[in-house]
């Protein structure tokens, strides 16, 4: 089936010019504040290479990772497979490149590559600025193929933060506050919020949010599957929305604000360990669970796990991670760790006051002993 724009309108939902850029943080203020075009996308968020600004009847795509080359058309389409014939990618009698697109793509969620990490806070002493002016160390950086992103954020100088109404196209994402307070607004859930250090959120997927103030020195850690995704600008809405849904589910998740005031502690998977569970894994009917974990009394128990994803934040304090086949690593508060499936693992030697913040995709999963 073949057809043209005057036969089938309808498909074409938006059409994008795209340009090769060296530096985004030049580029955008040469469209946005001398040019007047507004921020439509941006991702990834923690190095961002692609920006969509739209305005004066055009939507221009900024991409530091085109060759600069020939022109490059982008039509979102609403069905791809029927128009221009099911052809994707078609080139102009000029050279110029025509690339049809999905108006809405299914989220790709890539296979887990695993493999065992630690990222000690001494092994970035530089941060890079991303989204919004916030700087970003990353804490998993293969990524494990693609399939998890987990970002150590800071705002150095407190007061409003330069954020818009946006929401990410995710499968989940964890908001937890590490040190300081942010004040958040989110849609369906009233009135802006601070979040206090210690406490969480998951911000589900499409969910309109807005940062809107930070203390000094702020830092967050930021969990998001898939590691690659796109953050769009939502311009028509305005937070707080009018309208409070607690229990609104958003593709199969539920918002969750967790504080720590209101914890309750129980026995950890591991003998010898407390933990308070977020409630994650409950509002994302076991996709993702969230534990802060902390020591009881001292052991040096061997464990294993047979979840996909289990990654480690040490919150506070220190201790020893004793792995299989490795050196014993000695760990500080800002450390991080990932270990994949079946890795026999223990933790030794925690002083009193350590805190370990686990992340696990599965959240039912089976500790063995050993």
């Amino acid at each position: 089936m073949t057809g043209t724009l005057e036969t089938q309108p309808d498909r074409i939902t938006a059409a994008e010019v795209y340009l090769s850029v060296e530096d985004l943080k030049t580029e955008m203020p040469f469209f946005i504040k001398q040019l007047g075009f507004r921020l439509e996308e941006i991702f990834p968020a923690d190095d961002p290479a692609v920006a969509l600004v739209s305005g004066h009847g055009m939507r221009i795509r900024l991409d530091r990772n085109m060759v600069p080359h020939h022109g490059k058309i982008r039509l979102r389409c609403t069905d791809p497979d029927y128009f221009a014939g099911g052809l994707l990618m078609l080139t102009s009698p000029s050279g110029h490149t025509v690339e049809i697109v999905d108006a809405n793509p299914p989220l790709d969620m890539p296979e887990t590559q695993h493999s065992f990490m630690v990222r000690h806070l001494r092994d970035s002493d530089s941060w890079i600025i991303g989204r919004a002016g916030m700087h970003y160390r990353d804490l998993i950086p293969d990524r494990l193929g693609g399939s998890i992103i987990a970002s150590h954020i800071r705002i150095p100088d407190g007061g409003p933060v330069p954020d818009m109404v946006h929401y990410h196209t995710v499968g989940f994402q964890l908001i937890f506050c590490y040190r300081g307070w942010v004040r958040l607004v989110y849609e369906d859930q009233g009135d802006p919020f601070v979040l206090e250090a210690g406490c969480c959120v998951i911000q589900p997927p499409e969910i309109r949010h807005r940062v809107l103030e930070a203390s000094d020195n702020v830092e967050v850690l930021e969990i998001g599957v898939p590691a690659e995704h796109i953050t769009t600008i939502d311009h028509k809405m305005s937070l707080p929305n009018g309208r409070i849904d607690s229990a609104r589910d958003w593709q199969g998740t539920r918002f969750v604000h967790h504080r720590v005031q209101d914890a309750i502690w129980s026995p950890w998977r591991i003998p010898g360990w407390e933990s308070r569970d977020t409630g994650i894994g409950k509002a994302t009917a076991g996709v993702a669970g969230v534990h802060v974990a902390r020591p009881t009394e001292s052991g040096d128990i061997w464990t294993s796990h047979d979840t996909d994803i289990l990654f480690t934040f040490v919150k506070e304090g220190t201790m020893t991670l004793e792995v299989s086949g490795e050196k014993p690593v000695s760990l500080v508060a800002g450390d991080a760790f990932v270990l994949p499936p079946f890795l026999k693992t223990r933790y030794v030697k925690p002083s009193t006051d350590c805190e370990l913040i686990e992340t696990a995709l599965q959240a039912d999963f089976q500790t063995d002993f050993t």
